[in-house]
């Protein structure tokens, strides 16, 4: 990406989402893990870390950093992304636990930015926060395991969530398949119903609220977990010959979480993750857990980067059971839709300008 400048370009939110689009971001995120597949790109697995000491504004909620990052060669950058995060957990109707992170910073908002860095000349390019991005990196990563992996004849989807990740799964979703029916499920009645309602309207598609958890698994042919669940939200029994399963939630060490359960795993025929290093580093139960009692072995988990690269195999047959767990976030992820944001905002003149040399120091780090 080198060309000389003078500034470091500053983009927020707004500016981000009226630049990029799910059908880039998906694009995107295929020459990510291709390029990673190829050994074209480089990721440093994601770090969280906890301060053991609670909130006092926030009881039950601790202070967290959390950092990734990665380069693509084609693009010529190298992303990193960091939040500043209030972490805990909250309780929704009915006993149900879910991830939280609170706005503890000014105005009841959070901190989230990704800095990207020119690999030729070393120079930070931009400045960028990284909510909408996030939204939409998740959304089209499970995306291409979509693509990848479901039957070219899916039609009726069960989406679990109601938030923003499942509104950008089923996005996705609906730009690589003939979708014709969507059943959601979350635990707010409420919650389901206004999704239902907005999202059918935006997407044009029969989207029906359901009241049970397993209306949205029965009968579908792709079934997508996009949650901030601590505990697997259906019974994985119950999954059908042929369906595609997703999940996104992403645990570590401290905050043990899944969306499926082991019965579920157990009956996958294909396993593809983002990342195994992470699954192991984590000890995250959907995986490492799963191997540790036997359910699966590591030799049949293959990860996405492998599978777009045509290093491992993904559905061999309509009957089989495939399942991505998009198990982390990754650096390359941001390296690359950054890098797709940058150039976007450059050629429409979007964002801030700030001096190159505020950025830059004559001695040696």
């Amino acid at each position: 990406m080198a060309k000389e400048r003078d500034s470091v370009t500053v983009l927020n939110n707004a500016e981000v989402e009226n630049l990029l689009d799910m059908r880039t971001c998906l694009e995107a995120m295929e020459e990510a893990y291709r390029d990673l597949g190829l050994n074209h790109a480089i990721n440093r697995p994601r770090s969280h870390t906890y301060f053991p000491t609670q909130s006092k504004k926030w009881p039950g909620f601790n202070y967290r950093f959390k950092s990734q990052e990665g380069g693509i060669e084609k693009f010529g950058v190298w992303a990193l992304r960091i939040t500043s995060d209030m972490a805990g957990f909250a309780m929704l109707p009915g006993g149900i636990k879910r991830r939280k992170l609170m706005p503890a910073a000014a105005g009841n908002r959070y901190v989230g930015l990704i800095f990207l860095f020119d690999m030729e000349t070393t120079e930070l390019l931009a400045v960028i926060q990284d909510s909408f991005i996030q939204k939409m990196r998740v959304g089209a990563t499970s995306g291409v395991g979509v693509k990848c992996l479901a039957r070219e004849d899916s039609h009726v989807v069960g989406l679990f969530g109601s938030g923003w990740q499942a509104g950008a799964h089923l996005e996705a979703i609906c730009l690589l398949r003939d979708t014709k029916e969507v059943r959601v499920y979350s635990p707010t009645p409420e919650h389901r119903r206004q999704f239902a309602d907005e999202m059918g309207k935006k997407l044009s598609i029969n989207i029906r609220a359901v009241d049970r958890p397993e209306e949205a698994v029965r009968g579908c042919d792709i079934v997508m977990a996009a949650t901030a669940t601590v505990d697997a939200v259906f019974d994985g029994n119950l999954l059908e010959r042929g369906m595609h399963v997703g999940c996104i939630v992403a645990s570590d060490k401290t905050q043990k979480r899944r969306e499926l359960d082991d019965a579920g795993v157990a009956k996958c025929d294909v396993v593809i993750v983002t990342s195994r290093e992470q699954a192991v580093y984590d000890e995250q139960p959907d995986i490492y857990g799963a191997v540790q009692k036997g359910i699966l072995t590591w030799d049949r988990i293959g990860e996405l980067s492998e599978l777009v690269s045509g290093k491992v195999s993904g559905r061999q047959n309509g009957s089989q059971i495939t399942l991505f767990n998009n198990n982390v976030g990754m650096g390359i992820q941001f390296a690359a839709i950054g890098a797709k944001v940058l150039e976007l905002a450059e050629k429409s003149g979007v964002g801030r300008k700030i001096p190159l040399d505020w950025f830059l120091e004559e001695t040696s780090p």
